[in-house]
């Protein structure tokens, strides 16, 4: 049975996403009727004449910060929509869980997620507090806003919904579907600039094909594991 999912973007700068959601495998989703995108304009909720919804934040510091009126109504408006169907609100957000592959496989299985992508210095804690939103962060480093980490959710989030990849058992031998690294991949031609493709692969012998997937798949996880200990990641 296909699975039907509802994505719905708050953000103020809308025109971010039209390339990404218009290519590729978000394209080919929309496509098959397996998803829909709506994004929503949360500057449409401000309520003065110059639309604007941020402010300096009390206390001083750097920076502006986004204000609560704007960003409830939006929440409040878009859920309206779909009265009946359960909403997972995502608040993209440095402080938030870390998004992994399975915290992806998670919420593909939802039927509707409202994103809210901020911008400037950060939210308004009663945005936190009072919505009670999901917290996730894609990294421990700074962007200008979460469009780009609600891209980053949304591409791995769909490409998990049965029936959007054409092969779906090519889901568990990619990179975190098993808890590691993809191994290395080659295609045509067999020798490119004296480096050339490992004979296993072209044995035909299945089972030895496995085997050598296998142990890449450990040496470069364990590899970048010692990396990262190493660096403090």
């Amino acid at each position: 049975m296909e699975t039907f999912v509802e994505i719905d973007v708050l953000t103020l700068f809308p025109e971010m996403f039209t390339g990404v959601l218009g290519a590729s495998i978000l394209k080919i989703a929309q496509e098959k009727g397996l998803v829909k995108f709506r994004l929503v304009d949360i500057r449409d909720f401000s309520t003065d004449k110059h639309h604007s919804v941020d402010d300096r934040p009390f206390g001083g510091g750097p920076g502006m910060v986004l204000r609560p009126e704007p960003v409830f109504a939006a929440v409040e408006h878009t859920e309206s929509r779909s009265i009946g169907t359960p909403v997972t609100r995502v608040l993209l957000t440095p402080q938030g869980e870390r998004l992994t592959q399975t915290l992806a496989r998670e919420l593909a299985t939802l039927p509707r997620l409202l994103l809210i992508s901020g911008h400037y210095e950060g939210y308004d804690e009663r945005i936190r507090t009072g919505l009670n939103p999901r917290e996730v962060s894609i990294g421990d480093y700074v962007l200008t806003g979460g469009e780009l980490p609600a891209m980053v959710l949304i591409d791995t989030v769909v490409r998990l919904i049965p029936g959007v990849l054409g092969k779906e058992d090519s889901l568990d031998e990619e990179s975190f579907s098993n808890g590691l690294l993809e191994y290395p991949q080659y295609t045509r031609p067999r020798e490119f600039r004296g480096m050339k493709v490992p004979e296993v692969l072209l044995s035909g012998n299945h089972e030895e094909i496995r085997r050598w997937r296998l142990e890449q798949s450990e040496k470069r996880t364990r590899r970048r594991r010692e990396t990262d200990k190493r660096t403090g990641e």
